[in-house]
């Protein structure tokens, strides 16, 4: 869906929803067009990345210096093919923001480079062509196991104690979530400005107290049937701090803790022991449990759940940052968002999907 063929877009058109794969509002002929293509809007955190560019693109728009467009890709073939029709249209004045579906983008997005066209990329970082972006926008992975370290240290979690780590898959982001965890613990990474105190650091032989679930695929029915299989074991029951990669492994837990497939008695030791499960994402059932919304009977007997924020609405930052570049502004090549905890005191002021 190119510019040119766009260029009156009327009120009835947009009110009929026929316009399902992008938004777009023109300005005058030489304002220069924002191409923003990302994953379609449907569910879960990468279809609430559609939703959030949605918004940013209308305030784009509205602001009238630049247009701006949503364009959504089902699978990578279509957004290879979308990236191509951009370059091959030949228009002046033009730029793109991606979150690349996946690696076999690079080609496409090398074709932008070639043309000269200016791209920020967002979430998922191609290595290949990083260095030519305008910026490179990301939530901070490694980050987000310190937090979830840092938070389990400040609970009065001790070096060697059993930690059981729900892992979303076996990509990068699942490495790096691990690996900022155990490098809190170590004091070889900070979070939020500080590193571990020296009399609380793990050593190498305490890390081996650390078990690693495998990859749930960031699913929250496999992560309930991991931890009731885990509990299966009553001993497992003394493990009391559960460092989940993602809300929805959140989530899972929560739901087998308040489903009937986990025995009463291992149930009620488990939590009577006051467990502490961190997330992440912005989750919004995961958010409504520290609102005091819902779980309330399992959430009351833990010892803490909280969530480490890596939201979609990041997208927002990556347009803005190819606004600011347009306006001839500096932008940070490698722009990595810093996260942080949301708890039941301050989780109305996060956003949640």
């Amino acid at each position: 869906m190119m510019r040119k063929t766009l260029a009156i877009l009327t009120a009835a058109a947009m009110a009929a929803g026929s316009l399902s794969a992008g938004v777009c509002v023109y300005a005058a002929d030489d304002a220069t067009h924002i191409y923003v293509l990302t994953a379609p809007e449907d569910h879960g955190w990468t279809g609430s990345v559609a939703t959030f560019a949605k918004e940013k693109v209308e305030e784009v728009n509205n602001d009238g210096k630049y247009t701006a467009e949503l364009i959504t890709s089902a699978n990578a073939a279509e957004q290879i093919v979308n990236i191509e029709d951009i370059v091959a249209s030949g228009e002046d004045n033009i730029a793109v923001v991606i979150q690349p579906i996946d690696d076999t983008v690079q080609s496409a997005i090398q074709q932008l480079v070639d043309a000269e066209i200016p791209y920020v990329a967002f979430d998922r970082i191609i290595d290949g062509v990083s260095s030519s972006a305008v910026s490179n926008v990301k939530g901070d992975n490694e980050g987000i196991g310190a937090a979830a370290a840092a938070y389990f240290v400040s609970e009065g979690m001790t070096p060697g104690e059993a930690v059981y780590v729900y892992e979303g898959d076996t990509s990068s982001v699942t490495s790096l979530r691990d690996s900022g965890f155990t490098e809190y613990l170590t004091g070889e990474l900070e979070y939020d400005g500080e590193t571990i105190a020296d009399d609380k650091k793990w050593t190498e032989d305490d890390l081996k107290s650390i078990t690693y679930s495998g990859a749930m695929n960031w699913s929250r029915s496999d992560t309930k049937t991991s931890f009731e299989s885990l509990l299966g074991d009553s001993a497992n029951a003394d493990i009391k701090w559960f460092y989940a990669e993602d809300d929805e492994l959140a989530m899972g837990i929560l739901e087998a803790l308040q489903g009937g497939g986990i025995d009463d008695a291992t149930k009620e030791a488990f939590l009577g022991n006051k467990p502490y499960i961190t997330g992440c994402g912005g989750l919004d059932e995961l958010y409504a449990v520290m609102r005091g919304e819902s779980f309330q009977d399992i959430a009351e007997q833990c010892g803490g759940i909280v969530s480490v924020t890596y939201s979609p609405a990041m997208i927002q930052t990556a347009i803005q940052d190819m606004v600011d570049h347009l306006d001839g502004e500096k932008v940070e090549q490698d722009h990595v968002i810093a996260c942080e905890i949301v708890n039941s005191d301050n989780v109305k002021d996060y956003p949640s999907f």
